[in-house]
């Protein structure tokens, strides 16, 4: 569904109940999962999204342990909501079409897909299987400030090639600007036939910038967060996102005053702190690294005594991606001059 190049008209996801689970240790209950997905579903929003901050099947000791499993928020959320559509994220190497059965017989009726933007061929098999089994899909390009516009508009060929019903260019790592959120945009429109939709985070406090620069290079979805919730300096803000798109001139379709009211009395209770761009998420942007780093680097710092922004500037340089969070240690203990040992080498 294509819209033409005159009609403003944007759709708001909400991935509070996702993204915004990085900021709570991914510790919502099904309770505050329910009472947030009514009131985004009353004030108007089509989609929204539900699952362990990484997505399907990460909760674990790597990633966190979840207060709950997929499944069971995917129900609280379906059985809170009249109108949603309830969508979970599905990361190929994460989870596994087992985990995206049990998201489906819960009550999901949309799949995000996230890829890393160079390896759009690893979503070829969940695409085609959400698709045979009816759902929507969404096919995120992981971390796209890693790749020139052209380069990131090939890999849009391919998951559209796939079957995604949107394909949107992610900002996983904060780092883009709105001229370059822009330029990937309107790369992939003028290669692909999907949709396009548009994720970002703030690191860089421009997220709102970015996904107004989206829309109008072509992007008809854009993500959001209430209160910003999300990894790192968090996302762009999805109540903010409805009155500045509004100030702008887009049509939303949601209710301002009715995001505002679920952002302040129900999600703004449930925040351990304030979603703001500190240092560690700053320089996290400035140096391209995955969001999802923001906390195991702030614990490897104390740990090892090292500036976080050293850490995430030399995981810059090294170019690592999400799923590597392991480097972290590695890097901080090479900063810190000394090999870091496992308790069984140490025994030895």
């Amino acid at each position: 569904m294509n819209m033409s190049s005159n009609d403003r008209t944007v759709t708001l996801v909400d991935t509070t109940l996702r993204d915004g689970m990085s900021s709570v240790s991914h510790q919502f209950t099904t309770e505050n999962v329910a009472a947030i997905a009514a009131g985004l579903d009353r004030a108007g929003v089509s989609t929204i999204e539900v699952a362990h901050g990484i997505g399907l099947g990460a909760s674990s000791i790597q990633y966190g342990f979840a207060a709950a499993t997929d499944p069971e928020y995917v129900r609280a959320a379906v059985d809170a909501v009249d109108n949603a559509d309830i969508a979970a994220l599905y990361v190929p190497g994460i989870a596994t079409l087992t985990e995206l059965q049990g998201a489906v017989d819960a009550g999901i009726s949309t799949v995000r897909v996230a890829v890393h933007c160079t390896e759009a061929d690893c979503g070829q098999q969940p695409i085609e299987w959400a698709k045979d089994q009816g759902l929507n899909v969404m096919t995120f390009l992981m971390m796209s400030h890693k790749l020139e516009p052209e380069a990131l508009a090939e890999q849009a060929v391919k998951v559209d090639s796939y079957g995604a019903d949107v394909v949107y260019v992610v900002d996983s790592a904060g780092a883009l600007v709105p001229q370059q959120a822009g330029e990937r945009v309107a790369a992939l429109r003028s290669a692909i036939g999907a949709d396009i939709g548009f994720h970002a985070h703030n690191n860089l406090g421009v997220g709102i910038a970015n996904a107004l620069n989206a829309a109008e290079n072509g992007a008809t979805f854009i993500d959001g967060s209430l209160r910003g919730l999300g990894a790192s300096a968090g996302n762009a803000q999805t109540e903010v996102l409805a009155a500045a798109f509004e100030r702008a001139g887009w049509h939303t379709g949601v209710d301002l005053f009715g995001l505002i009211d679920t952002a302040e009395h129900v999600v703004a209770p449930l925040m351990k702190e304030p979603q703001i761009v500190d240092e560690t998420a700053l320089v996290l942007g400035y140096a391209g690294v995955y969001s999802t780093f923001f906390h195991p680097t702030k614990r490897a710092a104390k740990k090892f005594g090292i500036p976080t922004r050293e850490i995430l500037l030399e995981l810059g340089r090294r170019g690592v991606i999400g799923g590597q969070e392991d480097m972290i240690i590695d890097v901080a203990a090479e900063l810190a001059g000394r090999v870091y040992e496992t308790p069984e080498v140490a025994a030895v």
